[in-house]
């Protein structure tokens, strides 16, 4: 088995009173794109942080085999972190962009960066502020794909892009950056966005970790069924975590519940990630 990216046992942080993570737990292996979810105020950030090495925290961490508190310089060199693409300075033109992080990043490549900004229309001496969202979206793509970093780490990416500029980002990063060498982990709110690309999910609510699953695990521990009126009570009877109504049925939401006991009941499906989400964030928004 190889060795895992991140290891955390115990991973906690504190601001005075309030605790921000409370104890989590996780394992992240190599070569998976692993999607870190919950609502606000969750402590997908503060998890963040104290990945990069940005905080100090209590518990054990380790990240590519280093403590980010100690060894955060070495660390960096082997990570690519990216926030909200929409948020490049809009007097930066491309070649200063590129300057920037050639300056910064000892594993960035000129060479991959250029080449992929030639299938574009950007030009070496265009502003930011010159450009539409779509090509923002190339540029920061050039930037990060022309790094060699065996752990991507994006926060929230694609905010403020409208849907056809998410899907070109993921859609890009996914055709052209990923292989089993590297590790994506991201947060963001539009999980159907990222459904398709993800391997794993990781789900926050109030600082601890309430669903850690591979998405092949999701498909075998989940199901929906849709059941008529009759069969309502006989599908509560079997403790579903979730119910809701839709045209005159119920949809009933189980977790590990024989698949063969629950077709008796109704109609059966996989449930999407965003349904997973409310039924397991119920309460967090009140």
């Amino acid at each position: 088995m190889s060795t895992p990216i991140v290891t955390a046992r115990g991973l906690a942080k504190r601001y005075g009173r309030r605790t921000a993570i409370d104890g989590i737990d996780l394992d992240i292996a190599p070569g998976r794109i692993v999607g870190l979810i919950g609502p606000n105020g969750s402590g997908k950030t503060t998890t963040l942080k104290a990945l990069l090495g940005l905080i100090d925290f209590e518990g054990q961490l380790e990240v590519l085999g280093l403590d980010p508190r100690r060894h955060r310089d070495a660390l960096m060199q082997e990570v690519c972190f990216i926030a909200d693409v929409a948020v490049l300075p809009r007097w930066i033109r491309v070649r200063e962009a590129i300057d920037f992080v050639a300056g910064v990043h000892p594993r960035f490549s000129r060479a991959k960066c250029e080449a992929f900004l030639a299938q574009t229309r950007l030009e070496p001496g265009m502003k930011v502020k010159q450009m539409s969202k779509g090509m923002i979206v190339q540029l920061h793509l050039a930037l990060v794909m022309a790094i060699d970093a065996r752990l991507l780490v994006l926060d929230e990416p694609t905010l403020g892009l409208d849907i056809l500029y998410r899907k070109q980002f993921y859609r890009d990063l996914l055709e052209r950056y990923f292989d089993e060498g590297r590790t994506i982990l991201i947060t963001t709110h539009q999980v159907e966005e990222v459904e398709h690309i993800l391997t794993d999910l990781l789900f926050l609510r109030e600082g601890r970790l309430v669903l850690r699953a591979s998405m092949d695990e999701v498909g075998e521990r989940f199901v929906e069924v849709e059941v008529a009126a009759e069969q309502a009570a006989a599908a509560r009877a079997l403790g579903p975590i979730d119910e809701r109504s839709g045209f005159g049925r119920s949809i009933f939401l189980f977790d590990g519940q024989p698949r063969e006991r629950l077709a008796a009941l109704g109609t059966l499906r996989t449930p999407g990630i965003a349904d997973l989400f409310v039924a397991t964030m119920k309460g967090s928004y009140a």
